[in-house]
């Protein structure tokens, strides 16, 4: 979501951690903070990306539908991103066990592990993310759109991961119907997933960074709920 100061300190910690590949799985630009700087590094990285919902937004909304992430995002990024952004896929077969997507393999838009109830996002029962995955069964998927780190085994074995959201840690939304969600602390998340002799092992990775020089780039282009979300995970206090 823009934010290269949460993406510099987590590309810090996982390269003292150790990682043999590293993947984006989109929404890498949107949002009111370094929409350019941050596609320049990640354009330069030797990185498995996808595309996200905000990336299919950017490029193919009209103007006057664009929320203000994206438009904002659009207005800053040169010919050479807008190409890159349109380059991505969006979705991959990392390999024989890894498959990735966003969203869910419905759509960009739905969340793979979660429902809104009462404004609210909350984890999914297992017979709901089921019907989401449109009989799609590879031995771990990954996904994002919710920004909630969380860890799923299915009753069928499969294995989900969520890494949560390198940039913003809440947000509102009004889509399928209003809702926010809140992560509750201002760190930049990702996650790491080993391969030992028991299986595929996840870890999910909270990291510290300087969220305020961040909430006072937000403030400086008048968005006060993302501001106060980089602050300190919630959107409401």
């Amino acid at each position: 979501h823009g934010n290269i100061l949460a993406l510099e300190a987590v590309v810090a910690d996982l390269s003292r951690r150790g990682a043999d590949t590293v993947v984006t799985l989109g929404d890498l630009v949107s949002g009111p903070l370094w929409p350019k700087e941050t596609a320049e590094y990640l354009m330069k990285q030797n990185w498995v990306q996808i595309a996200g919902n905000h990336e299919r937004q950017i490029l193919t909304m009209p103007d006057d539908k664009k929320g203000p992430s994206d438009r904002y995002a659009d207005q800053m990024l040169n010919e050479e991103q807008h190409d890159w952004l349109r380059s991505l896929p969006t979705s991959l077969e990392l390999s024989d066990e890894i498959t990735l997507y966003h969203g869910s393999p419905c759509d960009d838009l739905t969340y793979l592990l979660e429902v809104i109830e009462n404004g609210r996002v909350h984890l999914a029962r297992p017979d709901v993310i089921t019907s989401r995955l449109n009989g799609l069964n590879p031995p771990v998927l990954a996904c994002g759109h919710s920004h909630t780190q969380r860890v799923v085994r299915l009753p069928e074995g499969m294995l989900i991961i969520n890494p949560g959201s390198v940039g913003m840690p809440a947000y509102t939304d009004d889509g399928p119907h209003p809702h926010v969600l809140e992560t509750g602390s201002p760190h930049a998340r990702y996650a790491i997933l080993e391969k030992t002799a028991a299986g595929w092992v996840p870890e999910l990775v909270s990291v510290e960074y300087d969220h305020e020089q961040a909430a006072r780039q937000a403030d400086r282009n008048n968005r006060l709920e993302l501001a106060m979300g980089l602050r300190t995970g919630y959107v409401t206090l």
